[in-house]
């Protein structure tokens, strides 16, 4: 199955949404071009996110987002029928968030998994210009998910990255591009 799906921890919201969340990373991958690609994705609350980027980035706090790439540094090509990664996503931050921004929490997780989804592609956003791209392939990959869109016509290609597989945003909230 391209994309695996497990709700951990506390959250009503996220075992209500798990299918829609299903459906929007199998469009994403669909849009990317990557519809043999494994996805896997963890719903989850702030307790279990908190453990886990304790964990794997030495942060004691919840994040929105955590993404590990199976394929460091291996570009988007190369992974030909195997699993991409993992993308976390905190329920209850992405709802806080979604507050924020003034839309519904549902769209700030698809906001979310595309951003996640990009950091296992090897997308970063460390410089400005980074940021910028990545902002602009998240908007893409969103309108895919939620417009049902067959493909992307011209998918992203992904360099290596050079950071650690373990990505995670910041929990404040922040302006969507």
């Amino acid at each position: 199955m391209p994309v695996s799906l497990r709700v951990e921890g506390r959250s009503a919201a996220a075992r209500t949404n798990h299918r829609e969340v299903r459906r929007y990373a199998t469009r994403m991958l669909r849009a990317l071009g990557l519809e043999s690609e494994e996805l896997s994705v963890l719903l989850c609350d702030d307790v279990v996110m908190r453990r886990l980027n304790r964990d794997y980035r030495k942060k004691d706090r919840p994040t929105d987002v955590l993404a590990f790439a199976m394929h460091e540094g291996k570009p988007l090509v190369s992974a030909v029928g195997g699993l991409l990664g993992d993308v976390v996503i905190s329920w209850p931050t992405a709802a806080r968030q979604a507050r924020v921004q003034g839309w519904s929490p549902q769209r700030e997780v698809c906001v979310l998994l595309a951003h996640g989804l990009l950091h296992v592609l090897g997308f970063d956003h460390v410089t400005l210009a980074q940021d910028r791209r990545m902002r602009a392939l998240t908007d893409v990959l969103t309108s895919a998910a939620l417009s049902k869109a067959r493909r992307v016509d011209n998918p992203p290609h992904t360099r290596p990255h050079t950071d650690a597989s373990k990505r995670g945003s910041d929990p404040s909230p922040r302006q969507k591009g």
